[in-house]
């Protein structure tokens, strides 16, 4: 079983900028599609940003504003997150998916970090 931890979530105003990690407890994501995802109260969780091998794409609404990158040294994936808004308020979810055989599916998640913008 592996594990993820996010951490870099906080409280930050309007316009500021914020870097979550996810770290997994084993060298999964280099073989891993890897997407960080969020949920605001009442609302159903949504994907932020994946990456999958070399390419990456993000939600509309975080388009130019987040980025996601990886470092498979340190078992670490990242989203930096600028120009926040009161939208982007949310709790922060790392997952890393794929199959470590044909028939053999994994699907991690991390607990999740909060992420809150005050204006």
């Amino acid at each position: 079983q592996v594990q993820l931890v996010e951490s870099g979530g906080g409280l930050v105003q309007v316009g500021g900028s914020l870097r979550l990690s996810c770290e997994a407890s084993g060298s999964i994501f280099r073989r891993s599609t890897v997407g960080w995802y969020r949920q605001a109260p009442g609302k159903e969780r949504e994907l932020v940003a994946i990456m999958d091998g070399g390419s990456t794409n993000y939600a509309d609404s975080v388009k130019g504003r987040f980025t996601i990158s990886r470092d498979n040294a340190k078992n670490t994936v990242y989203l930096q997150m600028n120009s926040l808004k009161p939208e982007d308020t949310a709790v922060y979810y790392c997952n890393a998916r794929g199959y470590w055989s044909v028939e053999a599916k994994y699907d991690f998640w991390g607990q999740g970090t909060q992420v809150t913008v005050s204006s």
